[in-house]
């Protein structure tokens, strides 16, 4: 097999399409798409203020009810199976259609729903966020649900256990959740809907349900044993606080007021609570629940936040998306790198207004990772109505993109160049690995909670992706190699955080693929050569998991179960990753990486489902996200290296 002129080709077409996506501007905007919440939850939101959104609550509900299994079910990805991902994802879509008021419980679709969900355990076994809206709306009654107090905000960063040794997005969610709960706040209207008939029990709505973790409210999928009891944690927290405050009685009022000034310093100008729509909606309802108007002029620039997230694709599956957040900026910076690697000069147009819109995304203001890492911003972020949340990927994407701009001797290039290196250096972890948002986060108190998943949930450790990702950029871009000493030391995290079968676990790509694509090529820019005992063992797992026809496809589920599950079809941004990594690995041009060079080559060469299955990952078990650009961007970068690689080689 010789694919190299089916290479070219698909190089083109994948180069043409990309470029026929940019907006005059530069940027690159294409839909994020996740699951049913999102869209059930803006729905829920705009009826409980009672704000007249004909047209785009009914657009939301046809996106819900067409993303309906035929089974009744909602489902987070293609092969998820009846667990309480799942039944969480039903309820929420179920509740949101009846909010809609556009569809009644006798229709044939929502019985279906409602089947679906008593004989998977039914309102009793639904995740804590679903949990939270239903507490919110006053459709199931307020336990004990987070088993932390929200007295924690009082705590200075000197303690060993304070706010900010939380993971930053846990941070932005678990604080308005902790206001409402504190406060036992619903919001129930007249025409909110009667979901007493889904509990398998008829009784357990009636009674207060059992005290959970507050990790738990990222961590779908988990069951009943996995819960975990923190009165230990919260009986030492009160006793700090009784060391540092005079009068104990009035801490909750002063915790009430602290917690509302966090969610105020981190509204973006655009309305959002920390550019997320999901921390968004919760910080609505914690103001509702401080005496805000649902007509103040914050709450009403909130919502018109979270409607502009609203994406309207061109795949008549999705139609109108509500998304959790948009990813511009790493969308621009990864298709412009991507052209480039592909043939487009510094003087070609597309590069020249995408480094210009990067100039102006790349951030200036302070943000919580100061408190870890104080040194000068420089970083870029993932979305544009993000000013000050910036993080290490999007940082090493964005400077990727605008390095050979740079080296044009554009002054306004270098001067971005220096200041997004010089942050993405200070954030590097003592251990030698990189996070992705903050610096020196891994609690060893909370992370040894015995919370499924506590590292990914609660706290911020060094991944491989973010890692091997960094490396690759300093390795390949700014040409920093093994005997500089940081990258020794993320050298030796890598080496050592190495999988036993030769792969490496990825935080926010699905997954092991992800991590060991990410890890490998940064490895390799590194300088470690591919005879290296562990280069060779990542060799041998990826071509150990190819499938027949050349692709790699690799299950979400492997990211809750921390194993590598086989996807029953290859996808093409896996496969991408898969290929890449094979070719960084310097290896002779063998069979396997034909087959999956002419893979991609192939349109439509898989499933129609797993040309669509989601391979961006933000919570494990619990949200994963279908990039629309990662169908184009991988691929012709992994064509691209491909061709650079092998292009004048002979088949051996």
């Amino acid at each position: 097999m010789n694919p190299l002129p089916h290479v070219d080709r698909a190089i083109a077409n994948l180069s043409e399409k990309l470029l026929e996506a940019q907006s005059p501007d530069g940027a690159f905007r294409f839909c994020l798409e996740g699951g049913p919440m999102t869209d059930a939850n803006l729905i829920i939101l705009l009826r409980s203020l009672e704000l007249e959104e004909e047209a785009l609550i009914a657009r939301l509900a046809d996106r819900l009810l067409a993303i309906q299994r035929p089974d009744g079910s909602w489902r987070l990805y293609e092969d998820e199976r009846k667990a309480a991902g799942s039944l969480s994802s039903t309820v929420e879509a179920y509740n949101g259609l009846l909010f809609s008021k556009r569809i009644e419980k006798t229709d044939p679709r929502m019985e279906a729903a409602k089947r679906f969900i008593l004989s998977a355990g039914g309102l009793e076994r639904v995740n804590l966020f679903t949990n939270v809206t239903l507490y919110l709306t006053g459709q199931k009654p307020w336990t004990n649900l987070i088993g932390l107090p929200l007295e924690i905000v009082l705590l200075p960063v000197s303690f060993p256990v304070n706010l900010f040794d939380l993971f930053a997005a846990a941070r932005v969610h678990m604080i308005p959740i902790l206001v409402a709960q504190t406060l036992r706040y619903t919001h129930k209207l007249p025409y909110t809907p009667d979901l007493s008939d889904l509990y398998a029990d008829p009784a357990a709505g009636k009674a207060p349900g059992e005290t959970t973790s507050w990790s738990d409210i990222w961590a779908y999928s988990l069951n009943d044993t996995a819960r975990t009891d923190y009165r230990g944690l919260q009986d030492i927290i009160f006793r700090l606080l009784k060391q540092i405050y005079h009068w104990p009685a009035n801490l909750k009022a002063e915790a009430l007021k602290q917690a509302e000034r966090f969610m105020l310093e981190r509204i973006e100008p655009d309305g959002s609570l920390f550019s997320y729509a999901s921390s968004t909606f919760l910080m609505i309802f914690a103001l509702l629940a401080l005496g805000y108007d649902k007509r103040h002029p914050i709450i009403v620039k909130a919502v018109s936040s979270m409607k502009r997230m609203e994406c309207n694709a061109t795949d008549a599956a999705v139609g109108t998306h509500a998304q959790i957040f948009t990813s511009e900026i790493w969308d621009t910076a990864l298709s412009s790198h991507a052209l480039q690697e592909a043939g487009l000069t510094p003087s070609h147009p597309s590069v020249q207004t995408t480094g210009q819109y990067l100039l102006r995304e790349q951030q200036t203001r302070y943000g919580d990772w100061r408190i870890h890492n104080p040194t000068e911003p420089g970083g870029w972020g993932f979305s544009e109505n993000n000013t000050r949340i910036p993080d290490v990927d999007d940082t090493t994407a964005a400077l990727r993109a605008i390095s050979r701009l740079r080296m044009q001797r554009h002054t306004e290039y270098k001067e971005a160049w220096n200041k997004g290196l010089n942050w993405l250096l200070s954030m590097q972890n003592d251990d030698g690995g990189w996070a992705a948002f903050e610096k020196n986060t891994d609690s060893k108190l909370l992370a040894f909670l015995s919370v499924p998943h506590a590292r990914e949930i609660l706290v911020e450790p060094s991944t491989a992706d973010l890692t091997g990702r960094t490396l690759e950029f300093l390795g390949n871009t700014a040409g920093l190699k093994k005997n500089v000493s940081l990258v020794r030391k993320g050298v030796k995290w890598l080496l050592d955080n190495q999988e036993q079968d030769g792969s490496w676990y990825g935080r926010w790509g699905v997954c092991y693929i992800y991590g060991t694509w990410a890890a490998v090529t940064g490895l390799a820019a590194a300088g470690l050569p591919s005879d290296h005992p562990a280069m060779r063992k990542a060799a041998k797992w990826l071509l150990g998991i190819q499938r027949p026809d050349g692709g790699f496809g690799e299950s979400c589920a492997s990211d809750l179960h921390r194993h590598y599950i086989p996807l029953d079809a290859g996808t093409p941004s896996q496969t991408a990753w898969a290929l890449d990594a094979l070719v960084a690995l310097n290896m002779k041009r063998i069979p396997e990486i034909d087959k999956a060079a002419y893979f991609l080559t192939q349109e439509g060469n898989g499933k129609d489902w797993a040309e669509t299955y989601p391979t961006g990952a933000a919570l494990p078990g619990g949200y994963y996200i279908r990039y629309h650009s990662y169908g184009l961007i991988w691929p012709l970068l992994a064509l691209s290296h491909y061709k650079e690689r092998y292009g004048a080689d002979q088949v051996r």
